[in-house]
């Protein structure tokens, strides 16, 4: 597109606690897969950047980390630059599952607010489950604790609303020249997306078995002749059992989680896939900085 005054860009950073629905949302504003999704919470541990047009503005959404009491060296990492995200972009909004209304993480995250900057939109997701009074005091409860510049009542699932909540980011980022070419739906490299899809299929076939300490890397991406893809990748736990959890019996975990990875990798890169997984237990690795590095995350001291 050539460059004109009208043209606009800015970053919407989506915030909220774990399972809100940031990841489902990014994905329908974008109207691609950008971000897995997955019913585990904390699935999101990296900042993923999905890129929409719509008219003269490029939206550049930031698929934030949950935001939720910290723990772990890991946890303070992705808390720390869920709450970096936010004061860095130009529009922010804060997702609410208002079928379980305010919880403890929600009440922290609308303290923190305050002194967040930028504009806020007031998301509530999930509005399909609830009645429909009940969904206008938990508005008016909301709007009361904070000034949002708008409200926004949505089902990033099903999409309802969501046309709606785009029109607004898109009215109000800031004028200025777009930042990603215009066929560009994300700024996650393609090897960083595949590690994460196959993450995803390893939380959605082990979620209740498998604990938090897992990680993926892509260890390989060889392009053959006929435009196929070769994609190695490790999949990193903290202990022998857990590998044994992943291989499955005879080998069928891994079949069946390999085979849904492939599937999807194959319809984000638009190329066929040969993918092979191995599985290596690597103690410890949530305090190796490099781990942090390759997901984009600082690594906390303490």
């Amino acid at each position: 597109m050539v460059e004109t005054a009208e043209q606009r860009c800015g970053f919407v950073a989506l915030i909220g606690a774990p399972n809100a629905g940031k990841s489902t949302l990014i994905n329908a504003l974008v109207g691609a897969k950008v971000s897995i999704v997955t019913p585990k919470v904390q699935t999101t541990r990296m900042l993923v950047r999905g890129i929409a047009i719509e008219g003269v503005s490029q939206l550049i959404f930031v698929d934030t980390p949950g935001i939720f009491s910290p723990r772990r060296r890991l946890d303070r990492a992705m808390v720390g630059t869920a709450w970096a995200s936010a004061q860095e972009a130009d529009l922010v909004a804060l997702l609410i599952d208002a079928k379980k209304g305010i919880k403890d993480d929600d009440e922290a995250i609308l303290a923190g607010l305050g002194d967040i900057r930028p504009a806020k939109a007031l998301v509530l997701n999930k509005v399909d489950l609830v009645d429909k009074r009940a969904l206008l005091a938990l508005t008016q409860k909301l709007n009361e604790r904070l000034g949002f510049a708008a409200t926004f009542m949505i089902s990033a699932l099903n999409g309802d609303g969501v046309a709606d909540l785009k029109s607004w980011f898109t009215a109000h980022v800031p004028h200025g020249p777009w930042l990603y070419p215009e066929d560009q739906i994300s700024d996650a490299p393609l090897r960083q997306l595949a590690a994460e899809i196959t993450r995803e299929k390893l939380y959605l076939r082990l979620h209740q078995e498998l604990p938090y300490q897992s990680t993926v890397e892509t260890e390989v991406w060889k392009e053959l002749r006929g435009g196929a893809v070769r994609i190695e990748q490790t999949i990193y736990v903290a202990r022998e059992s857990q590998r044994k959890i992943v291989l499955g019996k005879s080998g069928q975990a891994i079949k069946a989680i390999g085979a849904a990875a492939r599937a999807d990798i194959a319809k984000v890169i638009e190329h066929p896939v040969h993918l092979f997984l191995h599985v290596k237990v690597r103690e410890g690795w949530q305090d190796d900085p490099e781990r942090y590095r390759e997901m984009g995350l600082e690594f906390p001291k303490a």
